[in-house]
Order: structure tokens, then sequence, then C-alpha cells
């Protein structure tokens, strides 16, 4: 073994939630080591968030030039020259990249180890020919995509979110394996690029969100023209001429020239040797308590590694959360309640806190459903984009328990309905504001204001109404 370096955090992973962490720690004071053998940012900034949203983009753009007749201005078929799409796509990643590069965080005073790490006991890790002994360690080694127990599927040259951005030329038929948000996400995108898509999932499409609202992402994506196969199970995967082939269970068979693996996430634990460090973890990751401590307490895991929600906002949390107790030694608590997430289709589909379904389980008849549709939101319709409804979930005395939106820049709408989450809010709250017109946020006041709508158009408000009149 080389150098013993002393630190007083030592992050392991440069994703989103160790880059925030080392980030913050060095700023603070903090002898800080970064280990980090793969690309700094991660998941998010190079195969993750960043390019499948500037993958989408160009989708929006070339979508755009097909619809521009509807008002007026004659665009017609876009030409895609797919390379140029890929370039785009790599040129927005190169943008970011120097807010999450070994000099930057160099230049902040951490020390960057461009190594694997490995713990060699409670205290210490390796990386390379270095020894790291620090008083606080935080595993933020992210996740991957999880390859299904399909047979034949190890056989085949199937792209994931790792390599599905390196394409420079158009697939002619893109498969894929995965209905969640990435799969519905990358089959719009390349549907409206020009390519044959077609989607299957042993269940349905977006379970974890609202049915009615994943309804309306449906209808787009089949109206885009992709073929969606819902609770179609898979008996294998072959080598076809034209590139890759499914067998489903009922017999079927669907071939196409690429094939995109989009079915969960598995944690990154593999190597790290987390059980010379007493640390417990399992498939779905490191366990860990509220405070993101694991089973060693001068050890923490934040992000993906930590199981739970995958989001690179999420792991923004955890960094907070770790730095908190890391640091300062304060009892900061993960807390999800107002924890929101957009799938990033056209229309976008956004949720925090709790679901009707997820409401009515939980408090039965005390739910109220308030609801606004995007139909009689004017600018909605100025913008030819009217698909969708706000749903938002009350209980009686107007304490809000969640909101759903799906429809155009439902992920900007949703926050919102997050900070009256957050902060306790009612839907007075809401229903008082002052939202400037024509705006699509007016609907955020809308499904508001309907909370009194019954009591302040009902009878007894028409007879007060007229006694006062009485009075002259």
């Amino acid at each position: 073994m080389g150098a013993l370096i002393e630190a007083d955090i030592c992050v392991i992973g440069a994703g989103s939630a160790g880059l925030s962490i080392a980030a913050g720690a060095a700023q603070m004071g903090a002898r800080t080591v970064l280990i980090e053998a793969d690309k700094m940012g991660g998941d998010c900034l190079n195969a993750g968030c960043v390019p499948s949203k500037s993958l989408l983009a160009a989708a929006k753009a070339a979508h755009a030039l097909r619809s521009a007749a509807a008002f007026g201005v004659r665009g017609g078929a876009p030409q895609i020259d797919f390379r140029a799409v890929h370039d785009h796509v790599h040129g927005v990643i190169a943008a970011i990249a120097p807010h999450d590069s070994e000099e930057r965080f160099r230049s902040l005073g951490c020390t960057v180890l461009r190594e694997r790490a490995r713990f060699l006991d409670e205290r210490t890790v390796a990386a390379g020919d270095a020894r790291v002994k620090a008083r606080r360690f935080v595993v933020a080694t992210g996740s991957r995509a999880a390859v299904p127990p399909i047979p034949g599927l190890d056989g085949l040259a199937f792209l994931t979110n790792e390599t599905l951005f390196e394409l420079t030329e158009l697939p002619r038929h893109l498969l894929v394996i995965g209905a969640g948000p990435i799969g519905c996400e990358m089959a719009q995108a390349f549907r409206r690029l020009g390519a044959e898509v077609s989607v299957i999932d042993m269940g349905p499409m977006l379970p974890k969100d609202d049915a009615e609202a994943a309804a309306v992402v449906r209808q787009a994506l089949q109206a885009d023209g992709v073929t969606l196969l819902e609770n179609a199970g898979i008996a294998r995967a072959e080598q076809d001429e034209a590139g890759a082939a499914l067998v489903l269970a009922d017999g079927g068979r669907l071939a196409g020239s690429h094939l995109l693996v989009a079915a969960g996430r598995a944690a990154n634990v593999e190597g790290l040797d987390l059980d010379k460090a007493g640390v417990r973890f399992n498939r779905k990751g490191v366990e860990v308590d509220a405070r993101l401590r694991t089973s060693n307490p001068r050890i923490f895991a934040a992000g993906d590694v930590a199981g739970g929600p995958q989001f690179t906002h999420w792991a923004g949390h955890h960094a907070g959360i770790v730095l908190r107790n890391a640091l300062f030694r304060l009892p900061a608590k993960v807390d999800a309640r107002a924890l929101p997430w957009v799938t990033f289709t056209d229309p976008e589909l956004a949720q925090v806190g709790l679901t009707e379904a997820e409401a009515r389980a939980r408090h039965g008849e005390r739910v109220r459903v308030l609801r606004a549709d995007f139909a009689d939101n004017d600018r909605a319709r100025a913008e030819r984009n009217a698909q969708g409804f706000l749903k938002a979930i009350v209980d009686k005395r107007g304490r809000i328990l969640g909101a759903t939106i799906v429809g155009p820049q439902a992920g900007e709408l949703i926050p919102t309905w997050g900070l009256a989450l957050s902060g306790g809010l009612r839907i007075g709250a809401l229903a008082g504001m002052i939202a400037p017109y024509p705006t699509l946020g007016e609907i955020n006041k809308r499904a508001a204001g309907s909370f009194y709508a019954p009591t302040l158009f009902g009878s007894r408000t028409r007879w007060l109404v007229r006694l006062l009149g009485m009075f002259g």
C-alpha cells in the first residue's frame, strides 16, 4: 500500500449525491476525499437525466415541425440527422461537465482519487495504492440498469441507458423492455425522431403513478405511433436477422433492429467489500436508517445505493441529510412526504405526496379530490396543448395530501404543491393566491378554489345574498 490519507469525510462515488456531499463538506472546511473510478458526474450527467432530456428536446422540436400546420405555419415532415442529434446530446453533456469535473473539485479543496474503492476495515478504504482513513465515510455509488432474467437475453447485444446515447444512427425498429418512466420517455423520443418503436412490459405502464393520469400518457404514446404491449410476458429473447427478437408468453413474436432494456435499476454494491466494514446490504442496496446511517454508524449511504426512490433531486436531499449528520452531528432525517417526481413524456406526468388511490387506502371517506382540466385553461388552449388534468388530494378540512398533474409542463407546475405540502399549507393558501393570466399555473388556483365551490355556490349562500339584498 502507498500513502495514508487522513480525512474528516471520504465520499465514494462522484454522482449526484456524492458530488453534493463532497462540495458541501469541502466548502465548510472539512478535509474531504472524493473517490471515483468511472466518469465524474455519474449516471445523471453521462447516461441519465441530462442526455435523456436532451434527446427529448430534439424529439419535441421534430414534433413541433409536424404540428406547425395547426397554427397556420407550414412546416412539413422534419429531416432527421441522427448524427447531429447525437452531437446535440453530447454537446449538452460537455457544457455541464465542468461543474462536475475533477478540476473543479480539486479547486474546492477535495482530494480526488480516480480509483476503485474497497473497504479494508471499519475505518479504512483502499483506492489504488492509497489508503484513506476518515472519521466518516459515505457510500454514494449509485445504480445501474437491472437486467431481467429473460432466457437468451444475455446472448444479445442489447442497449441500456449507459449505451443508448452512443448511437449515431437512428434505429429502424427499437424494442423496449419496460414501460416505466425511462422506457416511456425513450419510446416517445425515438418514435418522434422517426424510429418504429414497440414497448413490452409484464405489467401496466407507469405502475407507480395515478392510473387515470397514466392513461393520458398511454393515449399520447399511441397517438404518436408507439406500439404498447402491457401485461405481456416474455418467454425468451433471441437473435434475429433483423437484430433481436422477443418471443412472448402467448406465442407472439416481435422483431426489431435494436433492443433497449429499461426494466428497473440495481444498486452498485459489488466490489466495495462492505462486509469488512460491518455494513449490511441486500439486493436493493445498502441498509440505512432515517438518518442515512448504515449498520456501521461511521458510514453513511446516499442516493440510489441507499435504496428507495431513485431521483437526482432525492440524492440532493440525501446530501443535506448526510452533511448535517456527519459534520454537525444533528439528527436530521429523510422526509419523503413532499418528494415530487416527473415522467418527461409529452404530456408530462408529475406527482407529489399521495396519489388518489394511496390517499383513499389510508384515509378512506375523509378524502376529497379536487380537479381542474387543461381543456379549461386558456394558455393551454392558445398553445393547442390541452391534454390532461390536475388532481389535488385533500382531506375534508382542506389539508393537502398530494397532487397529480398530467399535461403540459407538469414538472414546472408540481413544485407549488410540493411547497404547500412541505410547508404544511392548507388548500386556502393556493386558492387565495393571485395567478397571472394567461398561464398554465392558473390550473393550480382553479383546482384549489374548487374546494370552496359547494359552500360558496350552495343554497345557504344564495339565501344569505337574498337576505342582505333586502336591506338595500
